[in-house]
């Protein structure tokens, strides 16, 4: 709800003047977070996430005194002491760590070129992000073996989400819900494939398939194969001695070191000029 209200806003402020509210990020994440709370939690309602849900929030400090209850549905909301430090946990926890962390960066506290006191205080930060993180993992797996809470901030408040009433009709149907796990499932498949296709093996190996491969080859050897262009300062990949731009190759073989041929999967060596002595590549230096 907050990432659909913040699209909204960037879309109308972009009008306005582009780039406006990106050095307000972190003040317009929390008021938008602020605003879900005032008309959700302080007026007893779920948020849109849990109203979907069929939760509420329950005061389990108040089902303690009373004892056990009969059905799990029973027992009050949070008072107003616990919905103002649920508050200041939730959206101005957020709002001051992600001013921190920002100012902190901005200042490069963790240079060793900075003060003894900077490189301390970016140490503290780091240490307390890696107990708040380990005790959160740990919250976690005590949820999944009880189910009691969900995070941090519901454990020390004892604010305990139950089901708000014992019949409730499904408000998502499961066709949209199959719908959204299967694009899921497609996205995440593509985001795995995607980077092998791109590889020179998969690119060799599918070659015979191609619609080109009735063209000849000194056709296909007049031009870079990584820009398909013309090279301007031709370079010759050995030992296979396909031609390149001298950029193309030279920026690709020191982003991979173990970079081969885009024509014939030959790992790449050296480098030689048209005429000129073998220039060995920087990775083989």
């Amino acid at each position: 709800m907050s990432a659909m209200l913040k699209e909204q806003l960037v879309k109308v402020f972009s009008v306005i003047k582009p780039g406006m509210l990106f050095q307000y990020e972190a003040e317009l994440d929390a008021f938008l977070e602020f605003l879900i709370w005032r008309f959700s939690i302080w007026v007893d309602k779920p948020t849109p996430g849990n109203g979907l849900m069929n939760l509420r929030y329950r005061d389990e400090r108040a089902i303690e005194i009373r004892g056990k209850v009969r059905m799990g549905l029973e027992g009050p909301g949070l008072t107003v002491a616990q919905k103002i430090w649920y508050c200041i946990a939730n959206v101005g926890r957020q709002y001051l760590w992600a001013r921190l962390q920002s100012f902190s960066a901005f200042r490069r506290w963790g240079d060793f070129e900075q003060r003894p006191l900077a490189r301390q205080a970016w140490g503290f930060i780091q240490r307390i992000e890696g107990l708040y993180r380990a005790a959160s993992f740990g919250n976690l797996l005590v949820f999944l073996y009880t189910g009691s809470y969900r995070n941090l901030i519901e454990r020390a408040l004892r604010a305990r989400l139950v089901y708000g009433s014992p019949n409730m009709n499904r408000a998502v149907s499961f066709e949209y819900m199959n719908r959204q796990l299967v694009w899921n499932e497609f996205s995440e498949m593509l985001l795995l494939l995607l980077p092998l296709l791109n590889s020179p093996t998969i690119k060799s190996l599918l070659r015979p398939f191609s619609k080109d491969k009735s063209s000849g080859s000194s056709e296909d050897n007049s031009s870079c194969p990584l820009c398909q262009a013309s090279p301007t300062i031709p370079y010759l990949a050995l030992p296979c001695q396909h031609s390149y731009c001298y950029y193309c190759l030279r920026t690709r073989c020191a982003a991979a070191p173990s970079f081969r041929c885009s024509r014939c999967s030959e790992p790449i060596v050296a480098m030689q000029r048209h005429g000129g002595s073998s220039d060995a590549k920087t990775h083989t230096q």
